[in-house]
């Protein structure tokens, strides 16, 4: 029996995809677990990956016509218990501050001190204390819209976590607005779902469908949730990114009221949407191998890195030689900002350099030596292909290509993760082989099983039942052209609603 390749990671998506998972978090120092039951640490790389992530995001919502503004950590219990539906959804997950104030303890450590009149919530979500302000901030219709984000940290309470897509303490942006009418907020949802599905797409390469929450799903206060949905590698899917129509729940609760042109007072109707640092755990599981991290190059840190070889009476040659060539990439422009190039001149084996940079995703590796530098050529390398792939180049026909090439690894990517999502969806139109399409054929690895399943569907409380025996949950009811009436896949019932059926994290 021929034996498996050795990978870097170990162990490999199809051996044990969770641990995998955090392995690769760990060999591309993206981020670590700390101190703190629950929380992580971002790591320079993993933030470097948020922080393109936000400049990108933070142009396309000012493009929208939103600013950016800050709210409070801590939110008065008063002002979520005003919204019965939105407290009772988060209450579970909620941090509370009881006390201001520590004092010495009588056995030598310290203990809490003065008690709040009022206890506050550390931010789970900001709807009611942006709410409050918004009360203030709205007289006339003249005043409205309000379009505001917020870039922020929030704490939900979670039991069971897992680096970038379910901590205690998590980054995020969180967009609020008030509209005059019902027509302008819901137009607004739909425009903000619309700006996180192109930065999916063309941005982290991760194909995604749009759609709309069930009931049941909906965000806690809102009248309707749009979603998109991501297929991960192992099959399940990830919600990346949620836009809530709010109605006028938020707006008569927080009293978010103003005097129309019509001379009336009336409530607003708003609206809430979001993304957060769940997003980089969405890129590692859509694109990564077996071998670390692989990045869309519109959003990687670094997009090339120069690794120079030498004895130490070439050092001099061939470093001057990899800084003419990262100069001149450096003056190009790709996805709006120039070549972000590394020379890593490290003292280090230069196999565990490059192992290093294809754990950590960099998207091009230049191996140069005196060889090399004599031919006027580069050897590189790609993370979208195989370690041992690499190929020579002159080194202007390199620098001339170098745009073309993160172009096409970008694009290799998107097509590459389309593919995988259409391979690993059925459209299903019965329950037996809905059930088979979702049980794992192998106990000890539960992960390998179906993928996404499209169905028509009707309410029904067995319906439910069935679902939740398998595991599984509606994703959304997707954003199709009118379709035909069909049968419910379970009740056998004529419907014309289509939804999609997964697992998911």
């Amino acid at each position: 029996m021929a034996k498996a390749p050795k990978t870097a990671i170990e162990p490999t998506r199809e051996q044990d995809y969770p641990e995998w998972f955090q392995q690769v978090i760990k060999a591309a120092e993206l981020a670590e677990l700390s101190p703190v039951r629950g929380c992580m640490v971002i790591k320079p790389w993993g933030y470097a990956l948020w922080e393109n992530i936000q400049q990108v995001l933070d142009r396309m919502f000012k493009e929208t016509g939103h600013v950016n503004a800050y709210f409070p950590l801590f939110i008065p219990m008063s002002y979520l218990e005003k919204e019965a539906e939105h407290v009772e959804g988060f209450a579970k997950e909620c941090a509370v501050v009881t006390h201001h104030r520590l004092e010495p303890s009588p056995d030598g450590g310290l203990q809490p001190a003065g008690k709040l009149e009022e206890p506050l919530i550390v931010r789970p979500t900001s709807e009611t204390i942006i709410g409050e302000m918004f009360s203030r901030w709205v007289q006339s219709y003249r005043d409205l819209p309000i379009l505001i984000n917020q870039w922020a940290n929030v704490v939900r309470w979670e039991m069971r976590t897992r680096m970038f897509l379910r901590t205690a303490e998590f980054l995020w942006q969180e967009g609020h607005t008030a509209h005059a009418t019902e027509a302008e907020a819901r137009e607004e949802t739909e425009t903000m779902l619309k700006v996180y599905a192109d930065f999916a797409e063309n941005w982290m390469a991760m194909p995604v469908i749009q759609g709309e929450k069930t009931e049941g799903e909906r965000f806690p206060g809102a009248v309707a949730t749009y979603c998109i949905e991501a297929m991960m590698q192992d099959r399940k899917a990830l919600q990346a990114g949620t836009s809530h129509f709010l109605g006028q729940n938020f707006a008569k609760a927080q009293k978010i009221q103003y005097l129309s042109d019509q001379g009336e007072e009336t409530y607003a109707w708003t609206t809430s949407w979001g993304v957060s640092t769940r997003l980089i755990g969405a890129m590692i599981m859509t694109h990564s191998d077996d071998d670390g991290l692989v990045l869309p190059p519109k959003l990687a840190p670094k997009h090339v890195v120069i690794l120079p070889i030498y004895k130490d009476d070439s050092r001099e040659a061939i470093l001057n030689y990899c800084n003419e060539i990262a100069e001149a990439l450096r003056k190009q422009l790709f996805a709006n900002r120039t070549i972000e190039v590394e020379i890593d001149d490290r003292d280090l084996r230069g196999g565990e350099k490059v192992w290093q940079h294809i754990k950590k995703g960099v998207p091009i590796r230049l191996e140069i030596g005196p060889r090399d530098m004599e031919k006027d050529a580069v050897f590189m390398g790609r993370r979208d292909k195989g370690p041992k792939e690499k190929q020579t180049l002159s080194r202007s026909d390199f620098i001339d290509q170098a745009v073309s090439i993160l172009e096409e690894m970008q694009d290799n990517l998107y097509q590459r993760a389309l593919e995988f999502r259409e391979d690993n969806t059925k459209t299903i139109e019965d329950k037996e082989t809905f059930k088979a399409y979702f049980t794992p054929k192998n106990k000890k690895k539960p992960e390998i099983h179906g993928g996404f399943a499209r169905a028509y569907y009707v309410d029904d409380p067995e319906l439910e039942t069935f679902l939740k025996e398998l595991k599984v949950t509606i994703r959304c009811l997707p954003f199709e052209e009118e379709t035909k009436p069909g049968r419910c896949f379970f009740t056998g019932k004529e419907t014309s609603q289509v939804a999609i059926f997964a697992k998911a994290y």
